[in-house]
């Protein structure tokens, strides 16, 4: 059986690449749908390795997704990234949780749960959009992170101050957060320096020992990676950019090609169709109470500071799938939320991933940038081939 469900796990991988290119729309995206399918017609389901191949998946995204982000782009951006990363947290929280409280008639803390998990915005699904496009490039693209950056970092507090048990190894977690962060970026500049560039890339081996580390850690201590992964991505981002661009571009080749779809595959397979036959409309109800705040709250400001890309901005971060599965799975395994709870929320939350993501791709995308993008991108080929000739 393991045999057929990793047959079926790549031929899912290899399709959607296919698709993603015949149909110019994100892998991510169709990933999630294969996994949908699969775990209600095909019979696959969340095996131990996928499960975890799957989190592993969806920590070196939010890595990657740290390094992406350009520091001083962000020190200048400071404002516009808090406004529209703190409104997109907090409008779909707040009306979420009164939906669910007061006219669902959910608890008070099923309701929290449900704030919480409707609030976020998918990381791994924009940096995923960005780096397909090319937009990763653009000040549009590290814009966007760092807002969104601000709106998970929001749900992770919510969710800590709310509901987290913390224990002797949260405090642990915390101090090799820190040391990770500070010291990593060291160790890989002094193997880079003391061992070159070798086939068995060390580099990239101590930076997967490091995210396993940190996984582990956050599970004895009740807590998450994600955000210190992210801030450890962030911590490195001036070195790739200036002094070894090619160790990201590798660890970028292994994530996109092994790790990456087996994350959005697993988010597929959380929705269970059967178990939402019964509640489609709080389904339908749940998903536009999440998207019309987000766009209610996220639009003005993104019109005041990104007026041609506003609709754009607006509808990605209208995602969701990390933290809202991360978010709904806690609400489910401390019996706050029951399984058909749980579902709608899951569903809800993957939904998000998709529909804005489909909208904004299809009828949003920013042309000029990328219009930008390939002339500065001819300038750097015309730059490379002239200095080729002179040798």
């Amino acid at each position: 059986m393991d045999i057929y469900t990793a047959l079926l796990v790549g031929s899912l991988i290899f399709l959607s690449s296919f698709l993603s290119i015949k149909f110019m729309i994100s892998a991510a995206l169709i990933e999630i749908a294969m996994g949908a399918i699969a775990g209600n017609f095909l019979g696959l389901h969340q095996t131990e390795w996928i499960k975890y191949l799957g989190e592993f998946g969806g920590i070196v995204l939010t890595y990657l997704a740290g390094t992406e982000v350009d520091i001083p782009l962000l020190k200048a951006k400071l404002k516009e990234s808090l406004l529209i990363g703190g409104i997109s947290f907090l409008a779909p929280f707040i009306s979420t949780f009164l939906f669910a409280y007061y006219v669902v008639h959910w608890s008070f803390q099923a309701s929290e749960i449900s704030g919480i998990a409707l609030s976020t915005t998918s990381l791994a699904v924009i940096y995923a959009v960005l780096v397909e496009t090319g937009l990763v490039k653009s000040d549009l693209g590290k814009l966007l992170m760092a807002a969104c950056f601000i709106t998970d970092l929001g749900t992770a507090i919510a969710l800590s101050i709310m509901f987290a048990h913390f224990n002797f190894f949260t405090v642990i977690f915390t101090i090799v957060s820190v040391l990770a962060i500070i010291f990593t970026p060291k160790i890989i500049s002094w193997m880079t320096k003391s061992f070159g560039f070798k086939v068995v890339e060390p580099e990239l081996k101590f930076l997967f020992f490091v995210l396993f580390s940190l996984m582990w850690l956050a599970k004895l201590g009740n807590s998450h990676a994600v955000l210190p992964t992210f801030i450890l991505g962030l911590a490195m981002s001036d070195y790739f950019k200036t002094k070894n661009k090619e160790l990201q571009t590798r660890f970028r080749a292994v994530a996109f090609t092994m790790l990456n779809p087996f994350f959005f595959i697993k988010g597929g397979l959380n929705i269970s169709f059967g178990a939402l036959q019964k509640s489609l409309y709080l389904l339908v109800s749940f998903f536009f109470v999440k998207v019309i705040a987000k766009i209610a709250g996220v639009l003005p400001f993104a019109k005041k500071y990104v007026p041609k890309e506003a609709i754009y901005t607006t509808l990605l971060m209208s995602t969701g799938l990390t933290f809202g599965t991360i978010s709904s799975l806690y609400g489910l395994n401390a019996g706050i939320i029951d399984t058909t709870q749980f579902s709608i929320l899951v569903t809800v939350v993957i939904l998000s991933a998709v529909i804005p993501t489909l909208i904004a791709q299809k009828f949003f995308e920013p042309k000029h940038i990328y219009k930008s993008i390939r002339e500065n991108e001819k300038i750097k080929e015309a730059i490379y081939d002239a200095g080729e000739e002179d040798v």
